[in-house]
Parts: structure tokens; sequence; C-alpha cells
């Protein structure tokens, strides 16, 4: 692909003008001769929807004269390259009754591009296409002329960024062609005047050089010798003044750099100092921040480790209190049980006396672990009651004892009420 932002030639520009406007005259006689239909008198026209392709070609550029001996299609080629694939879907016609037109007459044959009157016939076939297109629009649906209109739009800023390339093309070829002949102008000159300038100055060298020697041959016969003595004198004198020179400039050279050694040793000492301290105290603000995060995070380890021990000792002591809470109630509630059988069991024993109707009696019973009676204390103002109670409460021995320690100590020991009936 040929490089598109490359100044072209003004035979390219002209080249691609003359083809541009070839282009614009063939598609404004194919859109009036071969792909519409002839136009009628105003009251019988035709309407005809239109491809993008046939909309408003560009403004031919126009011809000027060239020396070149090249041809426009070999110009036009380097440049034109195909960015799109042309549509070849026809255009919808919208039908309209009306009379059959007649044959329209065959082409001419196309004679020699005038290119002012196919700009004049560009123009007017965009006027009447822009007429057509818009009778067309108020009769087509909506949405197919949308879709024709944004087409027609597309083709037609296509073809206008197509001659805005071509005219800023020509004018920036133009505008670099002017900038290289100034510069080739100006470089012509620097060199007339560099050569100008040095044929001067050769020649004034020249008439210089000629003048300085007549001088000295003038002079030269009549002080040689005072010239060879004030020379060797000038010459004796240099040499020393230079010998001391180098001798002084030697010894201060050497005071100079022996002072500079000094200065540089003592600024690196110094830097060195500084830097060591600085990495010292790096090293000791390390060490103690890491002494103090182990401090604290130890402290702070042994309060959590405290804390928590505190919270497992709670929690076993609530633990522990609730179960033994628990275990207390469920060792009274298994010897109230057994408290209320031994009473039953006694109730089932006991033998009424005759004639103790309506009396009381209350017994107090102290057991072993293993049910036996070890004592038993009966209160009763009736003897034969107090008598009878107390027999029963014996020959109701043994008693079953409940399993659980805590609820057998709380059995060994109940007091029944009983009344004769």
């Amino acid at each position: 692909m040929k490089d598109l932002k490359k100044p072209q030639s003004k035979e390219k520009t002209i080249a691609l003008g003359f083809t541009l406007g070839i282009h614009a005259v063939a598609m404004t006689g194919l859109l009036f001769l071969g792909m519409s239909k002839p136009v009628e008198p105003p009251k019988q026209i035709k309407m005809v929807l239109v491809t993008p392709e046939d909309l408003l070609p560009p403004d031919p550029v126009p011809l000027e004269q060239t020396d070149s001996s090249e041809t426009a299609h070999e110009k036009v080629a380097e440049q034109v390259q195909q960015t799109a694939k042309p549509s070849i879907e026809p255009a919808p016609v919208i039908p309209v009754t009306q009379p059959t037109p007649p044959t329209p007459a065959p082409a001419p044959a196309p004679a020699k591009p005038d290119v002012n009157k196919a700009a004049q016939e560009t123009k007017a076939a965009a006027e009447a296409l822009k007429k057509a297109d818009q009778q067309a629009a108020e009769q087509a649906k909506a949405a197919e002329a949308n879709k024709l209109k944004a087409q027609a739009k597309a083709k037609a800023e296509t073809a206008e960024k197509a001659r805005a390339d071509a005219a800023a093309k020509a004018k920036s070829d133009a505008a670099e062609k002017m900038k290289a002949n100034a510069a080739a102008k100006a470089k012509a000159d620097a060199a007339n005047k560099a050569k100008a300038d040095a044929v001067n100055k050769a020649k004034v060298d020249a008439a210089n050089k000629a003048k300085a020697d007549a001088a000295n041959k003038a002079k030269a016969d009549a002080a040689n010798k005072a010239k060879a003595d004030a020379a060797n004198k000038a010459k004796a004198d240099a040499a020393n003044k230079a010998k001391a020179d180098a001798a002084n400039k030697a010894k201060a050279d050497a005071a100079n750099k022996a002072k500079a050694d000094a200065a540089n040793k003592a600024k690196a000492d110094a830097a060195n100092k500084a830097k060591a301290d600085a990495a010292n105290k790096a090293k000791a603000d390390a060490a103690n921040k890491a002494k103090a995060d182990a401090a604290n995070k130890a402290k702070a380890d042994a309060e959590a480790r405290e804390r928590a021990a505190e919270e497992a000792k709670a929690s076993s002591a609530k633990q522990a209190a609730e179960e033994a809470a628990t275990k207390k109630a469920e060792a009274k509630k298994i010897a109230s049980t057994a408290k209320r059988d031994f009473e039953n069991k006694v109730r089932r024993a006991w033998d009424i006396p005759s004639g103790s109707s309506g009396q009381k009696a209350t017994a107090r019973v102290t057991l072993s672990d293993s049910g036996a009676v070890q004592s038993v204390i009966v209160s009763s103002s009736d003897p034969d009651m107090k008598a009878s109670v107390e027999a029963a409460v014996r020959a109701a021995a043994p008693y079953p004892m409940p399993s659980d320690p805590d609820a057998r100590r709380e059995a060994r020991t109940f007091t029944s009420s009983f009344t004769a009936k």
C-alpha cells in the first residue's frame, strides 16, 4: 500500500481531478439516460427512488496544463484505492399510474469531456435528484424513506470528503512545491555568497601577504642583527618566564590538589560517619521497637490468657453450680417420689384400730441407706392410733431406697400424717 500522506506531484493532482470530472459526467449521464425515466410534464412526474450511488458526485477539479508525459490513468492508479464495495441492489420504484412514457433516445456517443459543462450538468442533476428525492419521500413509506435518506447522506458525505481531500491534497502539493523552491533558492544564494566571500578573502589575504613581504624585505637588511638579538633575548626571557610559570603552576596545582584531597577526605569521612551514625541509630531504633513490640505482645498475650482463664473458671463455676442445682432439684424430685411411695406402702400396711374414726397421728420416720427403719416417732392423742401407725411403719420395711446418693440421703427422713376413717 502506498503512503497516502506523501505529498503528491502536481501531475498526480491534475490526473485525479480529471478522473473525478470524467466520473461525474458519466454518472450524470447514467442517471438521466440509463437509470431513470424521462422527465414528464409537471402534472405527470413519475417518482423514482434512487440508490446512494447515484447521488451528488464530487465537483470536478479544473484541469491545468502540465508538461508531464505520464497518462492520467497511470497517475490516478497510484493514489486511488477502493474503500467500499458499491451496492448493486436496485432502487425500489413507487408505482404511479400514468401514461406509458416514450422510449428514451439512445445515448449519444461520448464526446470529449467539457469540465465546465460537466459541472453544470452535475449541479443540475443534483438539483433534480434533490427535488425527486423530496417528492418520493412524501409518498414512500416512512421507514424506507428514512433508510434511503441515510444512505444518500452517507454517499454525499463520502463524495464531498473525496472532493475536499483532493482539493486539500492539491493545495498541500502546491505549498510543498513552493517551499521546496524557496529552500532551493536560499541554498543556491547561500552557496553563491559563500563562494564570493571565499574569493574576496583570498584576494585580501594575497594582498596583505604581498604587502607584508615587501615591508619585511625592506627592513630585513637594516634590522637583521637587532632583530636577531631582540629575538634571542625575547626567547630567553620567554623561556625563563615559562619555566618560572610552570614551577609556580606546579606548586599551586600541588597545593590545590592537597587542599582538595583533604577537603574530599574530610567530606567523605563526615559522610561515612553520618552514614554509620544513621545506620546505628536505625538499628538501635529497630531493636528498641522490636523489643517494645515483643513486650507489648507478651503483655497482651498474658492479659488475654488471664482473661481467658478467668472466663473459663467463671464458666466452669457457673456450669458446676447449674449442674449442682439441677442435680439437687432432681434429687429432691426423686426423694419426694420415694417418700410418697413410702407413705403409700405404710398406708397399705396400716391396720386402723376400731372405734378410732377421726383420730389423727403424725409419724416421723428415719431410714438407713438400705431402707431399714432406724427410728419412728409417732405423735397422737390416741394410744391405739399411735401404736397402729408405728406398727404399720415397721411392717412396711424395708423401703426401696433411690440409687442416687443425694436422692437417697433426702429420702432417709420423711414425715407422714394419718387420719382414721
